[in-house]
């Protein structure tokens, strides 16, 4: 098992690194670069933007400004932003919680209601439910998250008056209650796409171990219809939902950054947005390795529940 863990942490880093250097070289080689918000300042010259380069280490070849970058981001110091001059973590800080407070609740929505409907979907294959999870799923999947969104604001928030539109929470308030109601919408729409999806694979994933002969064998030995569907289904079906719940996260960041944006939500996903309009490269580095970060914690974390479930992955 040390060994199946090493092997994953070498390949965790390897693919941090190739992502870090992308990330790199497309924001630096973009029009404008990271000069583009100097360059907007009032009499500035080509004289003083070259002064600042080599100031910055910006007139270096770029393999060389990225080993630089990548030798102070491993020690902590991820640069400062360009709007206020704070440290790029701290600025990530105020805003990280956010975005974990709202992917969590997506994810646990998302993988609950998903996987039950996924069940039933298959133990009542082609009844009338079945049927209609099916054509939910589609709808979901083919509609972009952002207009479910402003449907939601629409009728939950301006015609109903049940949630608030946006925001974390009221000025002024800030009790349990209020981030309570000012995170559904935001949570369940940000689920939306995923419930649909682990509802199909569920779907999928307990009609294959229905027909497997252990199930049989409970049945043949008498066991309750209950036991055999919690100790023998589901247990079994679940195991390769781990895997893509580890898959899932990079689509759940990516819904993240929109429903943020649709419902003012301060999170990572809007301040990516705001460094992108105002150039502030640090920023906007920042997020990109504190995202890849996330998504492979998660991703090596599935791979380590599953090795630990199934023996012959780490043996493999």
């Amino acid at each position: 098992m040390l060994r199946y863990l090493g092997s994953r942490l070498g390949q965790s880093l390897l693919l941090l690194i190739i992502v870090s250097f992308i990330g790199f070289a497309v924001l630096n080689l973009a029009p404008g670069g990271p000069l583009s918000q100097f360059a907007l300042s009032p009499g500035m010259t080509q004289e003083q933007l070259d002064k600042i380069a080599a100031q910055m280490g910006l007139d270096r070849p770029l393999p060389v400004q990225y080993i630089e970058w990548f030798r102070h981001m491993i020690v902590g110091d991820w640069g400062a932003s360009y709007r206020d001059g704070q440290p790029v973590l701290a600025v990530i800080g105020r805003h990280i919680f956010a975005t974990l407070l709202l992917m969590g609740t997506a994810t646990v929505i998302s993988v609950t209601l998903g996987s039950t409907i996924g069940i039933f979907s298959a133990l009542k294959r082609g009844s009338g439910f079945d049927y209609t999870m099916t054509v939910f799923a589609m709808i979901a999947l083919s509609i972009p998250t952002f207009w479910f969104g402003l449907i939601a604001i629409y009728i939950f928030s301006l015609s109903l008056g049940w949630l608030p539109a946006g925001n974390m929470y009221t000025v002024g308030d800030g009790s349990a209650l209020d981030y309570l109601r000012h995170l559904i919408l935001p949570a369940m729409v940000l689920a939306l796409v995923d419930v649909a999806i682990w509802s199909r694979y569920m779907r999928t994933s307990t009609l294959t171990v229905i027909n497997q002969d252990f199930v049989r064998t409970a049945r043949a030995k008498g066991l309750s219809r209950r036991r055999v569907l919690l100790r023998h289904i589901v247990g079994n079906s679940l195991v390769p939902m781990v895997t893509l719940a580890g898959l899932q996260l990079p689509t759940v960041l990516g819904g993240a950054l929109v429903t943020e944006t649709v419902f003012t939500w301060p999170g990572m996903g809007r301040l990516f947005l705001d460094s992108l309009g105002y150039s502030d490269y640090p920023v906007v580095m920042g997020l990109l390795m504190a995202s890849a970060i996330l998504v492979l914690v998660g991703n090596l974390a599935a791979d380590l529940i599953v090795a630990l479930i199934d023996p012959r992955i780490r043996l493999a």
